[in-house]
């Protein structure tokens, strides 16, 4: 499996224009990390599903292609990739949240602002589909933050790659939300509603969307500066990529503002999810490897 593995590993990370030297750094992990989704595929019973939960910026996207190419290269499986990002709700659903719930909702992102209910029925379909069935996938275009063309996939996978910012996330104790943790919040959220219905939704339906993991891999950032610094660079990437500026992409300063919606939960994973993950790998401030344990 290593060498027919690695060569597709690194044709990923040559479309995602990944310098050599740091794909060179980090392909160690990703062939360990494949062979562990191997290894735990085949004492599965059905298809596997597979979390991968990492802050913004911390190349969850480019992991799920590269680990997706080598498994089918080098062991022979069908894998589906799913990104929590792909189930936001569309522009004007979120405006109706906002209307009707609290005005930061209609800023994508924490949960609340994804379609649950879908990726639920997304990954049961494609655990069950026939050989020739097709699965819609839902896709989102951020550079215009809105509901994009669905995809598809043929048939039922033997592994789903189901990657996203907070996938296996849990919620925080109700004491924690007293304190505002930004200046978002204690200026826009002075009253918590905001927070408390994010922590309510991740102990009701996102709880069931995430009992379907096994196992979880997290990508652990080295602190949150490091997960704007990220944001920032992952920002005018997506530029370069839909050739668009303006008001398609945001500036360092939005960034900044835009990140703060995802701090409270960012930091609480970083806190309690290590040691419970099925998987780690833990990142320097350059997204180099710093550890990985399996």
């Amino acid at each position: 499996m290593r060498g027919e593995a690695a060569a597709a590993i690194r044709d990923v990370f040559v479309a995602e224009r990944i310098a050599p030297d740091d794909g060179d750094a980090i392909l160690p992990a990703y062939l360990a990390i494949a062979e562990w989704l191997r290894a735990r595929h085949a004492a599965a019973s059905g298809p596997l599903v597979a979390g991968i939960c990492g802050a913004q910026g911390s190349g969850k996207s480019t992991m799920s292609l590269a680990l997706a190419a080598a498994l089918d290269c080098g062991a022979g499986l069908k894998v589906a990739i799913l990104s929590i990002d792909d189930f936001y709700l569309s522009r004007a659903a979120r405006a109706a949240l906002a209307r009707d719930v609290h005005p930061l909702f209609a800023t994508r992102g924490v949960p609340g602002t994804h379609d649950v209910a879908r990726a639920c029925e997304t990954i049961e379909r494609l655990r069950s589909a026939a050989a020739d069935e097709v699965v819609e996938l839902p896709r989102f275009d951020k550079a215009i933050d809105d509901v994009a063309a669905s995809d598809h996939f043929i048939g039922s996978p033997d592994l789903i790659l189901f990657e996203g910012w907070c996938v296996g996330a849990r919620p925080e104790p109700e004491a924690a939300l007293a304190i505002p943790i930004n200046a978002l919040e204690r200026d826009e959220d002075a009253d918590g509603i905001w927070r408390r219905t994010v922590n309510a939704q991740l102990a009701g339906p996102y709880r069931t969307l995430f009992t379907v993991l096994d196992p979880l891999l997290m990508i652990a950032a080295p602190s949150f500066d490091a997960v704007l610094s990220w944001r920032r660079q992952q920002e005018r990437k997506l530029a370069a990529r839909a050739g668009t500026i303006g008001n398609a992409v945001m500036d360092d300063d939005a960034v900044a503002r835009f990140i703060m919606h995802y701090e409270r939960l960012t930091r609480h994973i970083l806190t309690e999810m290590p040691e419970r993950a099925d998987g780690l790998l833990t990142l320097d401030a350059d997204r180099g490897v710093r550890a990985i344990r399996l």
